[in-house]
């Protein structure tokens, strides 16, 4: 295996888990971010919460101190708040991913077979990362399913919208042939 394109290639598939949660996010008004579809769901702001304490958990000193930080407490990220303050969440919405991309961006091949650990248990940097990549794009999924039922308007599609994958396949094909 090539670690190099692994790394690259991870990195492309979180900032793709990325887009679709900050699509999905735009769609749908800030003052809907805290409904739940029932008393056990999460609502929007909830996942936002869970993930981002998730990725500063994990991926703040990575290589070197357990993925699960003495200061977190996951059970708070899956309550409502008292108070929802839009901007704080965003900001700490924006720190989770931004200490996610750090420190991905800073790993090299040599790393991936190093030990790391997350609740006390050992990972290779390889289990570790692929471990992140199988959570963050099964919440980012839940998102994008809760986005579709809070956003006000028709919902603008994030992928191939329903019967335009012949409109797609066709302009994928038409982009090859001029490359």
């Amino acid at each position: 295996m090539n670690g190099d394109l692994y790394l690259a290639d991870v990195l492309k598939r979180f900032r793709e888990a990325r887009i679709q949660c900050d699509r999905a996010l735009a769609q749908v008004p800030v003052e809907r971010w805290t409904h739940r579809l029932d008393p056990e769901s999460n609502s929007l702001a909830t996942l936002m919460l869970h993930l981002s304490g998730n990725m500063l958990s994990r991926w703040t000193d990575f290589l070197t101190t357990d993925g699960e930080k003495p200061d977190r407490h996951r059970d708070t990220e899956f309550e409502d708040p008292g108070t929802f303050d839009p901007r704080a969440l965003r900001d700490r919405w924006e720190r989770g991913w931004a200490c996610l991309f750090d420190a991905l961006e800073n790993l090299t091949a040599a790393d991936l077979d190093r030990v790391v650990t997350i609740r006390h248990e050992p990972h290779t940097v390889l289990e570790a990362i692929n471990r992140q990549l199988a959570h963050y794009p099964y919440h980012a999924g839940q998102m994008v399913f809760l986005a579709k039922h809070m956003a006000p308007g028709p919902w603008q599609s994030l992928s191939v919208a329903r019967g335009g994958s012949a409109a797609f396949n066709a302009a994928k094909m038409k982009d090859q042939s001029q490359a």
